[in-house]
Formats: C-alpha cells, sequence, structure tokens
C-alpha cells in the first residue's frame, strides 16, 4: 500500500484551511461563561459551555479569545449596560467567529456582545428567585412590618472603607432639624464573590440584638455597577425579607432593582437617599407629635374655658340653691318632727297598755304567790311544831342532859356524871353510879 503520510502539523494545516473555507462567517452564540482570565497583555481568555437542560452536566464546551482591542471596549460597554460584571456564570450572546490554529486547536474569537442576552436571562434568573420566595410566602414579609415611629436606632450594613457609609452619617449628623441618631457599622464587603456571605453574617450579628435596634440599612455607594450580583441570590433574599427589623436598601444604582431591594422594606437610589428617607420619616414623625401636642393644647384650652363658664353658671346658682336646700331641709325637719312627735304618740299610748296589761299580770301573779306562800308557810309551822322538843315531851317522851347537852349514847357517861332529865312538867337530877 504506497500511502503518503501526512504531519500533524499538514493535517491540523489542512483542518485549518476546511473550517476557513467552510465557516468564513461570524456566528451568534448562545452559551454560558464557565472561566474567564485576562492576562498581562489585555487579552481575555475564557471558554463556553452548554448544559443539560434539565441538569449541570456538560454537553458542549468551547474555548474563546477576546483580543485585547476588542476587550478593552467589550468589558465597559457590557457590564454599563447589565450592572453585571463580565465573569464566569453567567450567559451571553457573543458574535464569534471559528479559528484553527495548527498549535492551539479550535477556539472561537469574539468579536462582538448583546448585553440584552444577558440582561433578559438575569431578569429571568430574578423572577424566578422572587417566584421562589413567594411561592414559601416571605416575598412580601419585611414589607408587611411597621416601620417605629422614632427610628434613631440604626444598624448599617456597608463597607467600613466605602465613601457612601461616610455621605450617610454625615447626612444624619448635619441634618436642619437638630434630630439626633444612632448609626452603627456592621462592615460586609459590598461587591465581589463575598458580598452574600458578610451581609448574611452581619445580619445574623444584629439579629442576636435585635431589640437594640429599631431599623436596618443596608447600603453601598460608590463602587462599580458590574458588582450588583451579589445582591441578586435567593439566600440574601430570603434572609432580609425574613428579618425582623424593617430593611432599607441604598446600594448606589438606578437601574432595574436588584433582588434585595425587591425584598427589602423601602428602596432608596442612594446612601444619602437612605439619610434623607429616615430624616424624613422622624420628621414627619415629629410633626405628627406636634400635631397631637397643638390638638390636647387646643382640646386642654377649650375644656377650661368651657368648664370655667359651666362653674361660673353653678357659682352663680349657689345662693338660690342653698336658699332651696335650706327651705327644702326645713321642710323636711319639720315634716320629721311631726312624724317624730306622731310615732311617740303613739309609742306612749302601746306603751301605756302594755304596762297596765303587766300590772294586771304581775297583781295577778302577786296574789297567786301569796297564797301559795302563805299554803307553805303554815305547813312548815305545823312540821316545825310536830318536830319541837315541848312538843315531844307532851306525848310522853323526856331528854336527859349533860352540861347542857343531850345524851345520845350511854357509852360516852361515866361514874359521878351529873345528869338532869328533863320531862315535859319539871326535870330531876341524878349521878351515874356504875356496877363494881
Amino acid at each position: 500500500m504506497d500511502v503518503h503520510p501526512l504531519s500533524l502539523y499538514e493535517l491540523n494545516a489542512l483542518v485549518k484551511r476546511s473550517i476557513t473555507s467552510c465557516m468564513p462567517d461570524t456566528y451568534w452564540l448562545q452559551a454560558e461563561l464557565s472561566d474567564v482570565r485576562s492576562n498581562y497583555s489585555g487579552h481575555c481568555y475564557l471558554e463556553f459551555v452548554q448544559k443539560e437542560p434539565r441538569g449541570n452536566n456538560l454537553i458542549a464546551k468551547a474555548r474563546g479569545t477576546i483580543w485585547n482591542n476588542v476587550y478593552r471596549l467589550l468589558k465597559p460597554y457590557f457590564e454599563e449596560e447589565t450592572g453585571q460584571a463580565f465573569v464566569a456564570g453567567i450567559k451571553v450572546l457573543v458574535e464569534v467567529s471559528v479559528e484553527f490554529h495548527e498549535l492551539y486547536g479550535y477556539s472561537l474569537t469574539v468579536l462582538n456582545i448583546d448585553p440584552t442576552y444577558t440582561l433578559g436571562d438575569m431578569a429571568r434568573r430574578r423572577r424566578e428567585i422572587l417566584k421562589q420566595l413567594d411561592e414559601e410566602g416571605v416575598l412580601t414579609l419585611n414589607k408587611e412590618l411597621e416601620l417605629p415611629l422614632l427610628t434613631q436606632r440604626i444598624a448599617v450594613i456597608s463597607s467600613a472603607t466605602a465613601a457612601g457609609y461616610g455621605d450617610f452619617c454625615n447626612q444624619l449628623e448635619h441634618n436642619p432639624y437638630g434630630f439626633v441618631f444612632y448609626p452603627r457599622l456592621f462592615p460586609a464587603v459590598m461587591q465581589g464573590d463575598r458580598v452574600e456571605e458578610t451581609i448574611i453574617a452581619a445580619l445574623d450579628t444584629i439579629n442576636a440584638r435585635r431589640d437594640d435596634w429599631d431599623v436596618v440599612v443596608i447600603i453601598r455607594g460608590g463602587g462599580a455597577t458590574s458588582d450588583l450580583s451579589g445582591f441578586d441570590t435567593y439566600d440574601l433574599a430570603a434572609n432580609c425579607a425574613q428579618f425582623p427589623l424593617p430593611v432599607i436598601t441604598g446600594i448606589g444604582h438606578e437601574r432595574d432593582d436588584t433582588v434585595l431591594d425587591s425584598v427589602s422594606h423601602t428602596r432608596v437610589k442612594t446612601p444619602t437617599a437612605a439619610a434623607e428617607f429616615l430624616i424624613n420619616h422622624l420628621r414627619s414623625t415629629a410633626e405628627t407629635l406636634e400635631d397631637y401636642a397643638s390638638s390636647i393644647l387646643y382640646a386642654v384650652t377649650t375644656r377650661m374655658e368651657r368648664e370655667k363658664t359651666r362653674l361660673t353658671r353653678l357659682v352663680e346658682r349657689i345662693p338660690m340653691q342653698t336658699r332651696m336646700r335650706l327651705r327644702e331641709e326645713r321642710y323636711r325637719q319639720e315634716r320629721v318632727i311631726r312624724q317624730m312627735e306622731v310615732n311617740l304618740q303613739s309609742r306612749l299610748m302601746r306603751e301605756s297598755h302594755r304596762l297596765e296589761l303587766v300590772e294586771k299580770q304581775l297583781g295577778s301573779l302577786l296574789q297567786k304567790k301569796l297564797t301559795e306562800e302563805n299554803h307553805r308557810l303554815r305547813f312548815l309551822e305545823q312540821q316545825i311544831k310536830a318536830a319541837s322538843p315541848e312538843h315531844l315531851l307532851k306525848r310522853g317522851y323526856s331528854i336527859t342532859l349533860k352540861e347542857g347537852k343531850a345524851v345520845t349514847d350511854a357509852s360516852c357517861l361515866k361514874e359521878g356524871d351529873k345528869l338532869v332529865t328533863r320531862f315535859a312538867k319539871g326535870e330531876v337530877e341524878s349521878i351515874v353510879i356504875t356496877d363494881k
């Protein structure tokens, strides 16, 4: 077999000529950037990828190049129009030419870019995030919070070196009404890859002592509009939407709202606008309080005048009311005296009648008692007479006395005792003689 072999360079050169002849035009390409790198020369090297519609698997990949003279015009144009950094992870619509190099192989050279495609994709992603938050029922939670009347204790999330933070504090401090505010900075990165992480960390710190603050202000001020992608994330939006304090955003851009703006309580354009919002809110509160004070003063003054007039009328009526009251009291006393006389007369009659009844009852009871006592006395008299010694002596009994005392026991006598024996009529003396 007589075959003339090709060198690798010759084969690649053949492929290059074939591609150049078959694909001489430029093409608009939809793809996602997976890698974006610029070198010292100003050229930008990137990688285009396409993923499965319902997955994350790669189905196509190609290297791309943006030469320095195109890149220095294309990048600021894209970022200015979209407010999105030209970085990996975004979808783009670019005009490319197909290249093949003998040494570096297949690649795409970017000649132009359409920012509206990326804007549409960013808007779609925002809509998806907002739809998810709405389905979860948290989209408007922060907006539904009532802004405190006195929003003086302000938790500020911003970069410590941001000019916007200084403008915000200066605006609050030099407000024309002399209101006093107490802002405190909770530092966070406001551009780049750590926006979401650091703002959520600051919110967690504030939430740990949420009773110390009236409102949260997230301000950015300055910086490139291309760094706004960090404010279009689901986690940051969900944290802000469910935060227990009202969140005010002023991240320094005037085009479409970010997802963070959409879920915050109030969105303003700049840090100074956020300060003006708080000053005006406090001024509105002060005016309301002044209106209340004026209303109270008017009401009190009116009430005092009305009560003064009423008191004057009452004072004028006192003499007449006093005479009328004295007359009424005199009539009442006369009625009371007459009633007392009638009651006393009636009581005297009742008591007299009752006394007569008592006297009759006492007389009857006394007579009955006297009769009963006479009977008892006669009975006692008879008993006493029957029991008297004289009566007993008359019945034939005698009584023996020793030294004036009756002898009832013979064993108590001894020989020689003198005894007196008394009879109904007379008495005899005797001496005790014992038998030997």
